[in-house]
């Protein structure tokens, strides 16, 4: 049915357009299950907790303002004990094994998207990318190398008694510069998360438009 000037309702004017960047484009389109999200809020959890235990730990003027330090040391080791544990036990999820195999392979394609962050080239179709981006193919392993080491060197700390005075020395260094990287790191993750509504949809609900996916995640229906 067509329809006459003037007969629009009043809500014709603020309804946006069909090309309007925030309408979905199409049925949305399944990114994570929750078994993958709730792998990634815990992990996530934990890994604050100890970057905030740590620096409660080692900032005076936090240490201070919070005190209780033997409570904030038992809450650092432990918290670090548990943070492989989400990723343990997310292995009992298909979906969870597909994306690390996923995550685990570096195709042609992602040596292009990084040639296009060299170049600071920011168009989408100089970035292919599949279900995850080169970027986050590089985030996902050096953090995870990042915690088994932080674990090796943070139980050699923990029980004194076993090793030589020389290994623990080493392990305190190690473990300290490297949290101060692991910091930034997950710094700059946290702000490229929220430069990406649609990222952050996906990890929040499990979806994401299928426009975006297409536009920023070409490969993934080949994957």
């Amino acid at each position: 049915m067509t329809s006459t000037p003037g007969s629009a309702g009043p809500t014709a004017a603020t309804t946006p357009p069909p090309s309007d960047p925030g309408v979905p484009a199409g049925p949305d389109r399944r990114r994570f299950t929750p078994a993958e999200r709730w792998v990634h809020r815990t992990t996530g959890a934990l890994m604050l907790v100890c970057v905030a235990s740590a620096a409660c730990l080692y900032l005076p003027q936090l240490a201070e303002l919070v005190g209780r330090r033997l409570f904030v040391v038992t809450v650092h080791e432990w918290s670090g004990l548990l943070l492989p544990v989400p990723a343990l036990l997310g292995l009992a999820s298909r979906a969870f094994r597909a994306d690390l195999g996923r995550l685990n392979r570096f195709l042609p394609y992602d040596r292009e998207w990084l040639r296009a962050v060299r170049r600071r080239d920011r168009r989408p179709e100089a970035r292919p990318a599949g279900k995850f981006n080169a970027g986050q193919k590089l985030y996902a392993g050096w953090i995870a190398g990042a915690v088994l080491v932080m674990l090796g060197t943070g139980l050699l700390m923990w029980f004194t008694g076993l090793v030589p005075i020389v290994w623990r020395t080493s392990a305190t260094f190690l473990h300290d510069w490297l949290a101060l990287a692991i910091g930034a790191v997950l710094v700059g993750h946290l702000v490229r998360a929220y430069g990406d509504p649609q990222a952050r949809r996906g990890m929040r609900t499990g979806s994401v438009e299928r426009r975006w996916a297409e536009r920023e995640h070409p490969h993934w229906k080949e994957e």
